[in-house]
């Protein structure tokens, strides 16, 4: 056993800060740490060897500029109460905004715990004050609504209207598809009041694993939500939970459906289970960035290679993996962009590449032969690969922490990196919820 890196972690039943080790064993890197109350634990981070995960590692030591930063002497610090602070080495890309708590679903593998007994719905003037300070921090950030499920709130378009008039500029929407589905022209009034996509749950093609997944068969719903999308011009990114034993056998079923039906699907951005909210913790159930490389290589029969991949360049890299290919007029497909040169170097950069290809090319009128047609063209037949690993009690690297780009708006403390907002011990406490 090799020990490569040290870092620190927390307790997965206090959550206390502790030292965590990355050691190298025969099957992969793995977490090692101790808690002197609780005991020793261990969690497979890596499924391969110290050279591939070294060699992961993009190497940017740039640093964003925090704007108001939280400065409190008297800090607990990171995970404890972040807001962010000096030391955080990311501004944001992406900005979670819960809109509501409620829930038309009860999904087992909820990380918010939404739906049940839920706080009142926060006022369009208090999500109004939450976007200002978003905006005296640096906005306009990439803004995803979010909840809950936002959209069993009935004046979703005005918050969005809201939103623009304040000057943000890209809109996503985190849904679970069924109000999208179940009317036919909702897609397009929240298209008119200005979502740029729609980021849409998608676990498989299959009704048995969204009954253990969601509770409930819901795949036709998806499917209507999809092209109802479609018909109002707002394009859809995939979203599938991959979860060990469950659907990571339909990996690659996922990707061809997300290319057969381009340009209204964008792409597929897969978030492999992590055990915070309302998910059962399974330590030795563990989905990796290369595990998922493989499979993504041989269930599409190597059409989508692993080598095709890289980690973050803004966010810490063994945050994320992401390919953008373009689909030729042959049906083949051509990768956009080499492993070496495809990940952004700031927050910023990201933000605007993310707003790019997920929106499309949907709103550039253009006539035929000209450059802008070229360029909407080329974004409808951009497909983009990728996957965002979260960490929990058992996995949390606090490097990797002071590198996230993704936060949750909160009263209190501004913007939270969003694996410290919903960590969550093994009895499912929370320091933040």
């Amino acid at each position: 056993m090799k020990t490569i890196n040290k870092t620190k972690s927390v307790c997965p039943v206090c959550l206390k800060t502790i030292d965590a080790y990355l050691v190298e064993k025969d099957d992969g890197i793995y977490m090692e740490k101790e808690c002197t109350e609780h005991g020793h634990f261990s969690v497979l981070v890596w499924e391969d060897d110290a050279v591939s995960y070294k060699n992961w590692d993009r190497g940017n030591k740039k640093k964003d500029k925090i704007i108001d930063p939280k400065t409190d002497k008297n800090l607990e610090g990171c995970p404890y109460d972040c807001g962010l602070c000096e030391d955080h080495v990311r501004s944001t890309c992406c900005v979670l905004l819960e809109i509501t708590q409620r829930c038309n679903l009860n999904c087992p593998v909820c990380f918010a715990s939404a739906g049940g007994a839920c706080p009142s719905d926060p006022t369009l003037d208090a999500l109004g004050e939450s976007m200002d300070m978003l905006m005296r921090k640096g906005g306009p950030f990439n803004l995803q609504l979010s909840g809950g499920e936002p959209t069993v709130r009935d004046d979703l378009p005005e918050i969005i209207k809201m939103g623009r008039e304040k000057g943000f500029t890209f809109f996503q929407l985190n849904t679970n598809g069924i109000r999208l589905a179940d009317d036919e022209t909702y897609a397009k009034k929240l298209k008119s009041a200005g979502l740029s996509c729609v980021f849409l749950q998608f676990d498989s093609l299959s009704d048995k694993v969204y009954k253990i997944l969601r509770g409930k068969p819901l795949l036709m719903k998806k499917l209507k939500a999809i092209k109802n999308c479609a018909d109002a011009g707002l394009g859809v990114v995939l979203v599938p939970v991959i979860a060990p034993g469950i659907n990571d056998n339909e990996i690659g079923t996922l990707i061809k459906f997300a290319e057969k039906n381009m340009p209204h699907v964008r792409g597929v951005h897969f978030q492999p289970i992590s055990y915070f909210g309302r998910c059962i913790p399974m330590a030795d159930k563990r989905i990796t960035i290369p595990y998922m490389l493989r499979q993504i290589e041989w269930q599409t029969d190597k059409r989508f290679k692993k080598a095709d991949f890289a980690g973050g360049g803004a966010e810490n890299p063994y945050c994320s993996f992401h390919a953008e290919y373009l689909k030729k007029k042959d049906g083949s497909l051509k990768l956009l962009k080499s492993s070496s040169s495809c990940c952004c170097t700031t927050s910023k950069k990201s933000r605007e590449n993310v707003a790019r290809q997920w929106k499309g090319g949907a709103d550039i009128v253009a006539e035929a032969g000209t450059m802008d047609a070229f360029v909407k063209d080329t974004l409808d037949n951009t497909l983009a690969i990728s996957g965002m690993l979260f960490q929990d009690c058992f996995n949390l690297d606090l490097d990797r922490l002071k590198r996230c780009y993704i936060c949750e708006v909160d009263p209190r403390y501004g913007l939270v990196p969003f694996c410290a907002y919903n960590l969550t011990n093994i009895d499912g406490k929370s320091i933040y919820r």
